[in-house]
């Protein structure tokens, strides 16, 4: 499974972003299902309202409804304590809630490809602490 981040599914929905046909570009070559979490949900519903509109969180919601991506559930176990211990961590970019969602489920998953804009953060971030994050989308090249 590939962990897909907001700015993906922002791409993905908003024709005017500037990711747009990569986004789509990329999601065309995976062979792999995608999965993401509930704050990344959330925050793909609030942006995509804000950016692009009611239309592009239905399409959004749908693609969910029709199964093109699994949500993963956090649980006790990451909740909040490790949730904050991350946070505390990365305070410098600052680290939100969908990110530290993110890393947990790379941790989850024992990997860490990745589908996002936010090349910078993800560069930074570590899932298990110590590895790095590979980002299948690369906006920068």
């Amino acid at each position: 499974m590939i962990i897909a981040d907001t700015g993906f599914w922002v791409a993905l929905f908003s024709p005017n972003d500037q990711y747009h046909a990569l986004a789509q570009q990329k999601l065309k070559q995976l062979n792999e299902r995608l999965i993401t979490t509930y704050p990344v949900l959330t925050e793909t519903c609030h942006l995509l309202l804000k950016r692009s509109g009611q239309q592009a969180v239905i399409g959004f919601m749908n693609s969910y409804a029709q199964g093109a991506f699994q949500l993963y559930h956090l649980d006790q176990i990451h909740h909040p304590k490790r949730i904050i211990q991350a946070m505390k961590k990365y305070a410098d970019l600052p680290m939100d809630l969908a990110d530290a969602s993110l890393v947990m489920l790379a941790d989850h998953l024992g990997h860490g490809r990745i589908l996002t804009t936010d090349a910078r953060d993800f560069h930074t971030y570590r899932w298990k602490s110590h590895h790095p994050f590979e980002n299948l989308l690369n906006p920068l090249n």
